[in-house]
């Protein structure tokens, strides 16, 4: 990876705080604190940091993020999350988000008026027939 012509190395399609994320797991095998970070920050770096394990390939990484997301959705913005899921292949995550999304007919209504679900519908239209799936099976038990 050393350029002995550049004194740098640029790396592509990542945040700089995510990176440094990345940095810490590899030194402390442990998530970076965010407890300087608002819920909104907070769950926007754990997306980032999962796709940057994911990149990676750092698995016990990649769990642990999607393990955390899956504690912290939100109505605004459990769409995003939901396609990341799909985009990243994490099952536990997806149905995390399917499952709060369908949670109450106020919360569906919500995540249906949110930025993050338009760009749901175009980028990923075969999650929203996962959707009305599990929200019929819920609604059957």
């Amino acid at each position: 990876m050393r350029d002995e012509q550049r004194r740098s190395i640029t790396v592509e399609d990542m945040q700089p705080a995510a990176f440094r994320g990345l940095l810490h797991f590899i030194h402390k095998d442990s998530l970076p604190p965010m407890y300087e970070l608002s819920d909104d920050e907070d769950e926007e770096m754990l997306r980032h940091l999962h796709v940057a394990a994911d990149r990676y390939a750092m698995e016990r990484m990649k769990l642990m993020c999607e393990s955390k997301l899956c504690e912290v959705l939100y109505a605004e913005t459990v769409a995003t999350t939901l396609a990341l899921a799909d985009q990243h292949h994490c099952s536990q995550l997806k149905d995390a988000c399917i499952e709060f999304m369908n949670s109450s007919d106020t919360m569906v209504d919500v995540v249906v008026a949110s930025k993050g679900y338009e760009q749901l519908k175009r980028e990923c239209p075969t999650i929203i027939a996962d959707i009305w799936e599990k929200a019929a099976k819920i609604r059957k038990v």
